[in-house]
């Protein structure tokens, strides 16, 4: 009875915790979306205020998808996430199959050499990552962003996988070896699938960073053939003259792929997180 009476006020501060970190982080996002169907004079008078029939317009959305090419825009972001998102992924889970389930010489120096990926930021090796991408005609190509955020997530997924692959049943594995099963098959079949809330956690940490990201589709891909989202929501800020409605517009339907991957994987990526505590 003492137990639970000392564990109770620990529980409402934790969830007061919880939600005050939860308001404050989704503040910025609800301020975007209410703000992105009120007038420009709404925005700036009554900025906290929900859309009135008074102020509600939608004259920002109108100007997004009429003046921005806005479809082009969302399209390059999505093949450069997906694509970037499919080879981190894949490239990484083989990688952390490989440094978890093999012993061969510099095994844990090659983990800690990847491990050094999460430490030093890729925005570090901007002018290198200019020079290689010049020299091998892969400027204002979408292939130059799939390869730089390809290898900017690669460390930190290897890092995550490595330790839930090292806690796969190894009795499982020496099992489906017994009954003729390949590497390749084993890793696809049998460890892949057990694996998935991490997966799910890299995922969704991995596709954030990139479907948000300004800095190298501006420096490595500024055409406008090839701007992602973030970059064309840059056309409608001027020097002098900003059009708030359109921008708050294009930011909402940016957030809505974001969104969408959180609710679909929620549930694995909280099983990720928490598999990874007690680990």
């Amino acid at each position: 009875m003492n137990s639970a009476r000392r564990s109770l006020p620990s529980e409402f501060a934790a969830h007061g915790i919880l939600i005050a970190y939860t308001v404050i982080a989704l503040f910025p996002v609800l301020l975007i979306l209410i703000n992105s169907f009120k007038d420009r004079r709404s925005i700036f008078q009554a900025p906290l205020a929900l859309p009135s029939l008074e102020s509600f317009s939608l004259i920002g959305y109108a100007t997004v998808l009429e003046q921005g090419n806005f479809t082009l825009y969302f399209f390059n972001s999505f093949v450069v996430t997906v694509v970037a998102l499919a080879l981190v992924l894949i490239l990484g889970a083989m990688a952390a199959f490989a440094l978890a389930e093999y012993r061969f010489p510099f095994n844990p120096l090659l983990g800690l050499y990847l491990a050094i990926g999460i430490m030093i930021p890729i925005r570090l090796g901007t002018v290198g990552i200019l020079e290689m991408m010049v020299a091998t005609n892969l400027v204002n190509t979408r292939t130059a962003l799939v390869l730089v955020y390809t290898a900017n997530g690669l460390p930190l997924c290897v890092f995550i996988l490595t330790e839930f692959m090292r806690n796969v049943s190894k009795d499982l594995k020496d099992a489906a070896r017994i009954d003729g099963l390949n590497e390749y098959t084993i890793f696809f079949r049998i460890v892949l699938p057990l694996v998935r809330p991490a997966m799910a956690t890299v995922a969704v940490f991995t596709m954030i960073p990139i479907w948000n990201d300004l800095w190298f589709p501006l420096i490595l891909a500024p055409g406008e053939a090839v701007k992602t989202i973030t970059l064309g929501t840059q056309v409608f800020i001027g020097q002098f003259v900003t059009n708030w409605n359109a921008v708050l517009a294009g930011l909402s339907l940016a957030i809505l792929p974001v969104l969408v991957l959180y609710l679909v994987f929620s549930k694995q990526l909280i099983r990720g997180i928490t598999s990874g505590a007690v680990k």
